[in-house]
């Protein structure tokens, strides 16, 4: 058997473990090993898993990675997320469907603080979800708002997916980062205008809240969220100004949100015991899922499938835009059951010589891959984000009614996913001016 045939029977072996509902990182692992035992002997595999993980660990680029959930982790226990939504209720009040716009602009901002889509699904939800249906909002809207708008947090800096996409690539963390900026702020506006635009259009779908506030109420609240806006214009500021990488960015950002939260009289025992639990477990499965896509990697290039697919390629005479087309595509499939990173870490390692084969920029296709990645998360059968909205929602919404409510992103995911793929400057322009300023 040849070894190309082996690195096909592996990713085979991998996608049935998948189906099987096996542990990602597990699956992953265990099939490269043994591929790599069978393309070269016991002694290569056990050499490879036994540097690997501390090579790993001691990448510098991924320490941004703790940094930023500690720092999201910290925001979230402090309070910060409340503060913010009551800031955009009130403010946002008298547009039409104003509770789920100011929804989709905390998640926007809570998104910037965590970098994590799940988690800032679950916090808004937990705010916002019994808010709306108080006040008789469409069960569909309101849940679909919170699912769709917490995939702001794969874009928005800092963003998990983008440092690990910088790491695996080779790629500036920094300049992934902010090129995030455009994108992420064209989604959460597109989101707004369908919001506003259908509930105009029907009323029905959320009944005007009446509410007297008053415009010192309205400041007095803007008083409690300066510190958000603060955490998250300090930390992109440190990198877009080069003032400091994305690891010590995030360790700011982290140190500002615990104080943050004790200049408020929010910092407990607990409080820290709590953000530094959910950072730890958060970044262990993040970095088990990394090694066994690293693992996958040296498999794949030892049983010659890179150069295997770069002539394919080449072959096929595909243009970038049908690359990322058939991307988008293969994308779309895996994300129905596998969790962002884990179809990023998947992919990566098959699609990577195929960019580089095409000389396609790799910072546009980061941007490309994140969104959608983030696509993954709405769509059926397994929409991550729709299960983390239906848990916070409980038995008073059905589970296909977020589906239905989620939609309606979907669509607007799609105008956004033509214009990043037509225009490819919305993504690179900002790294191009941080790179020569």
């Amino acid at each position: 058997m040849d070894s190309l045939m082996i690195g096909g029977l592996g990713v085979g072996a991998i996608l049935v473990l998948l189906a099987a509902r096996v542990p990602i990182a597990f699956a992953l692992g265990s099939v490269s090993f043994i591929g790599i035992m069978v393309l070269r002997n016991e002694r290569a595999a056990l050499g490879i898993l036994g540097s690997l993980p501390h090579d790993f660990a001691a990448s510098w680029e991924l320490s941004a990675v703790p940094m930023f959930l500690l720092m999201g982790a910290a925001a979230y226990q402090t309070g910060l997320t409340s503060s913010l939504y009551n800031a955009a209720r009130l403010w946002l009040n008298e547009l039409p469907g104003g509770l789920a716009v100011a929804t989709n602009f905390t998640a926007a901002g809570f998104a910037a603080a965590s970098g994590s889509s799940v988690a800032t699904s679950a916090a808004v939800g937990r705010l916002a979800i019994p808010e709306m249906l108080k006040f008789g909002y469409d069960k569909a809207l309101a849940t679909g708002t919170v699912a769709a708008s917490g995939t702001l947090g794969a874009l928005i800096p800092p963003s998990i997916a983008f440092v690990i996409y910088g790491w695996f690539t080779e790629q500036s963390v920094g300049s992934l980062l902010i090129a995030g900026i455009i994108p992420g702020l064209m989604t959460a506006g597109l989101y707004t205008v369908m919001i506003v635009t259908r509930c105009i259009i029907t009323p029905s779908l959320a009944p005007k809240v009446a509410m007297k506030v008053t415009m010192a109420e309205k400041i007095a609240a803007l008083g409690k969220v300066w510190p958000m806006p603060l955490l998250v214009l300090g930390v992109v500021g440190a990198i877009y100004s080069g003032l400091a990488t994305p690891t010590e960015a995030g360790a700011l950002g982290a140190f500002l949100a615990f104080v943050i939260g004790a200049a408020q009289g929010r910092l407990t025992k607990k409080v820290i015991a709590d953000s530094v639990g959910d950072a730890m477990r958060t970044t262990s499965s993040l970095f088990f899922l990394a090694i066994g896509a690293v693992m996958l990697t040296r498999f794949l290039a030892l049983a010659g499938v890179p150069t295997f697919i770069a002539d394919t390629v080449a072959h096929l005479d595909l243009g970038p835009v049908a690359l990322v087309m058939a991307l988008a595509v293969i994308y779309l499939i895996l994300g129905m059951f596998l969790d962002p990173i884990g179809v990023m870490l998947l992919t990566l390692p098959v699609f990577l010589p195929a960019f580089h084969a095409l000389d396609m920029d790799l910072i546009w296709i980061g941007v490309i891959v994140v969104k959608m990645i983030e696509v993954g998360l709405l769509t059926p059968p397994v929409g991550l984000n729709v299960y983390v909205v239906k848990g916070v929602a409980g038995d008073s919404v059905p589970l296909a009614t977020v589906f239905k409510g989620v939609a309606w992103f979907l669509a607007c995911e799609l105008v956004i996913m033509i214009l990043l793929i037509a225009f490819p400057a919305l993504s690179t322009w900002l790294p191009s001016l941080m790179s020569h300023g």
